[in-house]
């Protein structure tokens, strides 16, 4: 299929596909960029899949994730660092130069969002050399409001770069994710400096389609099934002088009860329609 040069499928996307199978469906199908995820990675072996990735002639575009580096106390704190530490190393050998960070919700019993942010930046100033040594860059991500109190408590692309901008852009940057950032009207001027800057370190999908699943981390809907128009979104980055792959990331209980390889067919024709066609 033409058009899919930029294409990248996040392994969520497809996760009822083994690691050999998604590499397959790809040959296939002509797709030749993966994003990856840490957890099935370390259950194929990182050695393994490294070598399956370079032997598919895949490009790994992106490793999910890091982060979660909010915790106050001290041991859960170099817990965290250590885990992140052991994500760049892994990063490194699948060959891809960026490591996306969820960043972490508020501790148990906290209000205290100002403080769970800068224990973000001091985690940074510590990761971000780290990585850099590495090959890897950093890529906060912020998440939608909604996951605020347990999962991240970066919520905005703003939030995100004034974390970023306190070190390198060699060391961190931004994901910006249209999932997360479409309802901010904010997110086209953040988008720009994140680009002036050279911040946008990967560029991801999702469409957003209601009513939200119980739990709703599984909503993130298929290209063209709601309410985002990801033409408008290409362009913001592209404007930003963003060149890079675009990875789409859906968390979809419908699509993980399907046939992963036609999941995969249909996601590469909904790229090519809603997004570069």
């Amino acid at each position: 299929m033409s058009g899919l040069t930029r294409f990248s499928v996040n392994q969520m996307t497809v996760r009822q596909l083994s690691l050999p199978e998604l590499a397959a469906a790809c040959l296939d199908l002509g797709v030749g960029n993966v994003g990856l995820w840490r957890e099935p990675v370390q259950e194929y072996g990182l050695e393994a899949t490294a070598k399956l990735v370079r032997d598919a002639g895949l490009t790994v575009t992106t490793l999910c994730r890091g982060g979660f580096l909010t915790a106050v106390d001290p041991v859960e704190r170099s817990r965290a660092l250590d885990d992140n530490r052991r994500a760049v190393d892994e990063a490194a050998a699948l060959g891809t130069d960026t490591l996306v960070l969820v960043s972490g919700g508020l501790p148990c019993g906290s209000t205290d969002l100002r403080g769970a942010r800068e224990r973000i930046a001091d985690a940074l100033a510590d990761l971000g050399p780290y990585a850099e040594q590495h090959g890897v860059r950093l890529a906060v991500e912020p998440l939608h409001p909604m996951y605020a109190a347990d999962r991240c408590v970066v919520s905005t692309l703003g939030q995100a770069l004034d974390l970023a901008e306190r070190f390198p852009a060699r060391q961190v940057g931004v994901t910006v994710d249209t999932y997360h950032v479409w309802w901010d009207d904010t997110a086209p001027a953040q988008i720009a400096r994140a680009g002036a800057a050279g911040r946008i370190h990967t560029f991801q999908l999702a469409d957003w389609t209601t009513p939200l699943p119980h739990g709703v981390l599984t909503g993130r809907g298929q290209i063209g099934d709601g309410s985002i128009d990801m033409r408008e979104w290409l362009g913001h980055v592209e404007k930003a002088g963003y060149t890079g792959p675009i990875e789409v990331e859906l968390f979809n209980d419908g699509l993980w009860a399907r046939d992963g390889r036609e999941v995969l067919a249909e996601t590469a024709e909904r790229f090519v329609r809603h997004v570069t066609g």
